[in-house]
């Protein structure tokens, strides 16, 4: 366990990280309010479906939300030059994190990743070379890291990946349903469009998405494997930029590729003329035990959690519970449509709620089509009619379609949502079973 996780190591690869993930973060939250997403998501809705327990994170009025993503934004450009580093990706992963927490309609597991990887970088050494801060203080400047800091960046990424190859195994990918649909979307794409449609395609994608994320991360740590690995890394991921459009997560899967190489040739590649770090006797750190002890705990959770739903009733494919927070990561697509009816306790009236009244497009598609939005706007109408003095029932009529198959209940149409508690670990009984 010394020799392995505590000796020192040259740091090249951390510091090489800290600045293109700065940059990456920055372009992702500037980025963010040039393409709309942070209009269309927190400030044109009025309101907003959060992670259920974090209601109480709200957005901010007028432009509050555009001058937070700045600040985010600013960060970022603070972290990649190493200047108050600690505060600078303390004060980003919190902001971060609630911005995720706050809003579901646009989930993404790459907004999850960043939420993780920013939390654990408050805790690495990342600005103790070439940086602003090691230029004001340099009696922190070093060329070295404990090597369970790499370690910790790896099995992070082990998990992601490996939980991601599993995932994919169901029937709807191994025999390519899902993929010809996802496909369909993508039809109009300038030059692609037409080969995207091909069935042999579909099989090579299905196949390869597999095969990639089983083997990517232990080809990068074999060496004979780890260039290859790399070549095959820049082709999907570019691939996934081009096809997908998912933001900067196809560029910060490449940014994590630095903890792989060898840090003499990454130095000699980017940091020219600089000594590298030679392998010396362990340093045994402060409170090994504690430290050790905290990320094995960290860790525990990291492999539990996305575990949850195998120990829930019916299919996570189609009650969603348990699903985020899992890297299932492109597994199916959902549509719906719900209505909403509300009947008056007092007057045992029924009224039809007009959803447009309520929600954005977006969200109506969204609502449609989810357990976890159908209640938490249940409860939402519950809440509205209470500030009025008014005691209501509300029923949902759910119907879904999963990759394309014909609509099927999702809500028993007559359970009063309203009254209905969330359970974040076992099964909700007003989502109907699935017919397989």
């Amino acid at each position: 366990m010394n020799s392995f996780l505590l000796k020192k190591i040259d740091n090249t690869g951390l510091i090489l990280f800290r600045m293109f993930f700065g940059i990456l973060i920055s372009l992702e939250c500037y980025g963010a309010i040039l393409t709309g997403w942070v209009k269309s998501n927190l400030v044109a809705p009025k309101f907003n479906f959060s992670f259920i327990g974090f209601e109480w994170l709200t957005t901010i009025a007028g432009p509050g939300m555009y001058v937070y993503f700045i600040v985010m934004g600013s960060l970022g450009i603070l972290i990649s030059i190493g200047y108050k580093y600690t505060y600078s990706m303390l004060a980003f992963a919190l902001m971060w994190s609630g911005v995720y927490l706050m809003q579901k309609t646009s989930y993404n597991n790459h907004y999850y990743l960043l939420m993780l990887i920013s939390s654990i970088m408050v805790f690495f050494p990342a600005h103790k070379d070439y940086s602003i801060d090691a230029k004001l203080n340099p009696e922190i400047r070093t060329n070295k890291m404990h090597a369970y800091f790499k370690y910790i960046i790896i099995l992070q990424l082990f998990i992601v990946y490996t939980y991601a190859a599993i995932a994919k195994v169901y029937a709807d990918w191994l025999n390519f349903e899902y993929i010809q649909v996802l496909m369909q979307g993508k039809a109009n794409y300038f030059l692609i469009g037409d080969l995207l449609q091909l069935p042999w395609v579909h099989q090579i994608i299905a196949i390869f998405g597999i095969l990639f994320d089983l083997l990517i991360i232990p080809a990068l740590l074999w060496k004979p494997s780890r260039k290859y690995a790399f070549i095959f890394a820049v082709f999907f991921h570019l691939a996934n930029s081009i096809i997908f459009q998912i933001g900067i997560f196809p560029y910060l899967a490449l940014a994590f590729t630095v903890f792989f190489f060898d840090p003499k040739k990454i130095r000699a590649l980017f940091f020219k003329n600089t000594l590298a770090y030679t392998p010396a006797k362990i340093i045994t750190p402060k409170f090994k035990t504690l430290i050790l002890g905290i990320w094995m705990l960290y860790f525990i959770f990291q492999i539990g959690l996305p575990l949850r739903h195998h120990f829930f009733k019916d299919d996570v494919l189609w009650t969603e519970e348990g699903h985020r927070l899992s890297w299932r990561m492109m597994l199916r697509k959902r549509s719906g449509t719900v209505h909403f009816n509300i009947v008056d306790k007092q007057t045992n009236t029924t009224t039809r709620v007009n959803l447009t009244h309520y929600l954005t497009k977006k969200q109506i598609r969204k609502i449609g089509a989810y357990p976890d939005f159908i209640w938490q706007f249940a409860q939402h109408l519950k809440k509205e009619a209470k500030k009025n003095n008014k005691e209501i029932a509300v029923f949902a009529n759910a119907r879904v379609s999963i990759n394309g198959k014909p609509k099927q209940q999702l809500i028993d149409p007559k359970v009063d949502l309203a009254q209905e508690k969330w359970h974040h670990f076992k099964h909700n009984a007003f989502i109907l079973p699935s017919s397989k």
